[in-house]
Formats: structure tokens, sequence, C-alpha cells
């Protein structure tokens, strides 16, 4: 299967689709990273709202543009929401994305995991140990943490595209973004981002953003390689300002807020 670079014109679209809709996006994310989620989606574009009362979670996303499920944090009543939350976005047609943190390394997280998997997410978006462990070719990784290239998940990557019909992103290095049958791949970035809590989740949370931002179904393979174009080129700029974690995370909401769709033509 071929690799395909994502489009700069695409890409530029994908942007001002963005900013031009402002998409709600409804995030049920873990508790640690549920600041940084809302500014980066806040600094691209996009609108956020933290709604996890299992008592209004489905209503609300019958109404949002799209749905982030995050599982770093999972207990009971939280997942119920999740399990609510995604089938009533699949019922009214609005894109949800799946983050399944720490995918691998414990059984009753894993099993909760593919629970939502069977919910039929738009797009799946892990790290490479993640999404190896969720195709079956990996044990997870250390915590949160890759132990794997994103490389080495590519094969894992379109296998459980194919097997789930999700597209499945899988970032690193190098960012993979497959549908089984076609996979796009966005380079660049900087590794201090993996210094800064919460960079990988709130990704997910932009890819929600752009995936509810376009107006067909068979546009969110570019739109979630957009949104990983978007925080890759952030990151360099916030790199090239602030070297070290703490003024990189201010850094890199301002380069969110900064970036213009003229930024992916050059």
């Amino acid at each position: 299967m071929s690799i395909e670079p994502l489009s700069k014109t695409v890409a530029a679209d994908m942007l001002r689709a963005l900013r031009s809709k402002r998409p709600l996006v409804h995030c049920l994310t873990n508790e640690v990273v549920q600041e940084i989620t809302a500014n980066v989606l806040l600094a691209a574009g996009a609108s956020p709202a933290m709604v996890v009362a299992e008592e209004e979670a489905a209503t609300f996303a019958a109404v949002a543009d799209a749905l982030l499920v995050n599982v770093g944090t999972p207990y009971p009543a939280r997942l119920r929401a999740m399990h609510a939350s995604a089938q009533s976005a699949v019922q009214h047609a609005h894109p949800w994305v799946l983050d399944p943190v720490a995918a691998g390394g414990i059984p009753w997280r894993d099993g909760e995991i593919r629970k939502l998997l069977m919910k039929k997410p738009d797009v799946v978006r892990g790290n490479a140990s993640e999404i190896m462990a969720l195709a079956g070719a990996g044990s997870g990784g250390k915590g949160v943490d890759s132990t794997n290239a994103s490389d080495e998940a590519l094969a894992s990557a379109q296998r459980l595209a194919a097997d789930s019909g999700a597209i499945v992103c899988v970032t690193g290095e190098t960012d993979y973004i497959t549908n089984g049958t076609r996979t796009l791949a966005v380079t660049g970035g900087h590794v201090m981002t993996t210094l800064v809590v919460g960079t990988g989740c709130s990704l997910s949370a932009l890819v929600a953003a752009f995936c509810g931002a376009v107006e067909h179904s068979e546009e969110r393979l570019e739109a979630t390689a957009a949104a990983c174009l978007l925080a890759k080129r952030a990151s360099e700029r916030a790199y090239a300002v602030a070297p070290a974690p703490g003024s990189f995370h201010a850094a890199y909401l301002d380069a969110l807020y900064q970036l213009t769709p003229k930024d992916f033509l050059s």
C-alpha cells in the first residue's frame, strides 16, 4: 500500500473550514488534560465543551459537531457517559474520535476500550504502542508513553482500520493516517511535545474538530491529517521561540492561534 503526503492545498482548505465553522467539540477526556484540551481547541479555532455527567452527555453529543472520547482516567460513571455519547453521536451522524490511552497495559482498561471500539468511532488516534496493542500486535507502552516508533505500527494501523472501519491515526515522528486502503503521512513536529502533558490528548480533540468542520465523511481522512499537520507546525514554531517545557506550553497555544492556511502552502 502506497503512502501519500497530505496535499498542502487540501490542508489549507481544511484549516479554512475549521476557522469558518468553529465546530463545537464535546470532550469526554481525562481530568489531567481538560484545560490544555480546551485551550488547544480555542486557539485553533474550535469551540470546546466538557459535558461529563451521564445524565446529560448523550443529549449534548446529539447537538455537538463532534465528540472526543479519551479513556485516560476511566471509571464506571464516566464510561457510561462515554458509551451513551458515542451511541448518540453515531445516531445523529456526528463524527466521534476514540483516544485509547494506555491500551495494552491493563486488562480491564483494554476490555473497556474494545467495547468503545464496537461503537464504531470515525477515527482512532493513538501512539504506536496503543495502536499495535489494539491490533493484537503488541502489549502496550510504558504507561501512557509509547515504546514503539510510528513506523513500527503502520501495518497494525492499516489492519485495525480495515477490521474496524475507522480511520486510524498513529502519531509519532511521522504521523500515519489510514482508512485501510489509503494512507497519508505527515512529517515534522518537535520532540518537546512529549515533555508537555496533554499535547497528544489535545491532538485527538483537534482531530475531532477538523472532522466536525468538513461536510462529507469522505473528507475525514484528510481532515485527520490536517489536524496532525497543524499540531506539528505549531510545535515547530513554538520550539523556535521557547525551547523548554514551561514556555513551550504557552508558545504552542500561541502558534496554533497564529498559523494560517497560507502557512500550509509554503
